[in-house]
């Protein structure tokens, strides 16, 4: 697919290729693992992703929710402002984070939450409430452990599209 026009910085040839096969993947309902080695440009290629769904059709259906570890949701904050400008944001973190139906409003009215897999586990309640139009888990080998809370609660989010992204190899045991 061709770059996204408000996408900023160029998109190497691998990562057209990743970008291209995630909206394959989203077009037919289906969930991806992005498991590139770190620093090959994960994130730019989930930003795209939203940033060509939002030019499509002028804004997002749903909002996007990520979900990564509480150390990197800061890093996600500054690459979609340095990438993705236009896309909007919210961080759900914090004590004074929102909650309930307050946090349900503000979540309609932005593209992409930025949470982490602690918050999403305490918050697992209202987070379900939303219908979200696709659910982003970073570093997702996380949530690989079935019987572990955080990952019971990322698994029970409403939505059609999960994308799993992680640089560690992923383990399969089953």
């Amino acid at each position: 697919l061709p770059q996204p026009e408000g996408l900023r910085g160029e998109l190497r040839p691998y990562q057209r290729y990743g970008f291209s096969w995630l909206a394959f993947f989203k077009r037919f309902g289906l969930g991806a693992c992005l498991a590139d080695a770190m620093g090959l440009g994960k994130t730019i290629q989930a930003l795209a992703l939203l940033v060509r769904e939002k030019e499509k059709t002028g804004s997002l259906p749903a909002p996007y929710l990520l979900v990564c570890p509480t150390s990197v949701v800061s890093n996600w904050e500054h690459e979609v402002r340095r990438f993705a400008p236009g896309l909007t944001t919210m961080k759900h973190q914090g004590a004074s984070r929102l909650r309930g139906e307050e946090f349900g409003q503000a979540a309609r009215n932005t593209d992409l939450v930025l949470s982490s897999y602690a918050v999403v586990r305490q918050d697992s309640e209202f987070l379900q409430a939303v219908d979200w139009g696709g659910v982003i888990v970073d570093e997702a080998q996380n949530i690989k452990n079935p019987s572990a809370k955080q990952t019971q609660a990322v698994r029970k989010l409403r939505t059609g599209f999960r994308l799993a992204m992680t640089g560690t190899p992923v383990e399969n045991s089953s």
